[in-house]
């Protein structure tokens, strides 16, 4: 479980959006003791970064390649750290109102969701990379039948990121994602990998569905820092199982149907026709 201190910790994005709102809006958790040692910092945009380069994947052939919505071209794409204006811009007109805006941080933004997602499986996530802003207010506990179990307030905390999820169409997000792909992977190789990212998202997606589904309220146990599950199989899980866990039974459902929908979209493959090799190509 998470662990509390005097605001809540960090959130994770999935998938430029759809993954990036959709679960990096909810996975904010609170404090937890074992993320002091989380992930390399993110750089900044303006910062100088290495030009994208004509191949997308080093080592073997992706499993999940990417063919591009057809028509479209990353040699209109900007460089990595010059490119968030332009992504800012896109995520606004996929949330079609101000909502994201106010949660969404907007410096680095493809490399914090790069580096969030990538993320996901371990057992922490570095502050100085989440995409998202922390809400409000503390996380909550209540007693239930002497025992400690998370309260059902905390949800007032996440509605804004409740709410811009649930606007954000998995199909448009995965034709976003699509067209700035040579991006992401360029923010993945920085975090020092030769993988192909779109690999790495659905192996991520995977991990987050198979996320358990307990039922009844979980016994929480004050830390140090907070709370930890008294349940050590639960307490063990990776930061975003747990985080699946944690909105609740009906909005991990929820998540779940998103993210079956965004792994079916990023996957697509499109007509022989349409297909360009875009995703190889270079960004001005």
């Amino acid at each position: 479980m998470s662990r509390q201190s005097s605001g809540s910790k960090w959130g994770a994005a999935l998938l430029v959006v759809a993954i990036a709102v959709m679960i990096g809006v909810f996975v904010y958790r609170e404090k937890q003791a074992r993320e002091a040692a989380s992930a390399p910092p993110v750089a900044a945009a303006g910062s100088a970064s290495p030009a994208l380069s004509t191949a997308v994947h080093d080592a073997a052939l992706p499993r999940h390649p990417i063919g591009g919505p057809a028509g479209t071209s990353t040699a209109s794409l900007p460089p990595l750290d010059l490119s968030d204006d332009e992504i800012l811009a896109g995520l606004l007109a996929l949330a079609s109102d101000g909502a994201l805006k106010s949660v969404l941080r907007t410096d680095a933004i493809v490399s914090r969701m790069v580096a969030t997602i990538d993320a996901l499986p371990k057992q922490s996530v570095g502050m100085n990379v989440v995409p998202l802003r922390t809400p409000t207010g503390r996380f909550q506990v209540v007693s239930d039948d002497g025992n400690f179990v998370a309260s059902k307030k905390n949800a007032e905390r996440y509605a804004t990121y409740m709410y811009v999820a649930d606007r954000i169409d998995p199909n448009a997000a995965a034709a976003w994602y699509k067209r700035n792909y040579a991006l992401f992977q360029q923010a993945y190789r920085d975090l020092g990998t030769n993988g192909y990212f779109n690999d790495r998202l659905v192996e991520v997606i995977d991990h987050l569905l198979a996320a358990p589904e307990p039922k009844g309220n979980q016994q929480l146990i004050p830390a140090k820092e907070g709370y930890v599950y008294a349940n050590p199989a639960l307490e063990q899980l990776s930061v975003g199982q747990k985080f699946m866990m944690r909105v609740g039974p009906e909005n991990e459902g929820k998540l779940k149907t998103k993210l079956r929908a965004l792994r079916e979209a990023v996957v697509a493959q499109p007509e022989a026709s349409d297909s360009t090799g875009d995703a190889e190509s270079t960004p001005r």
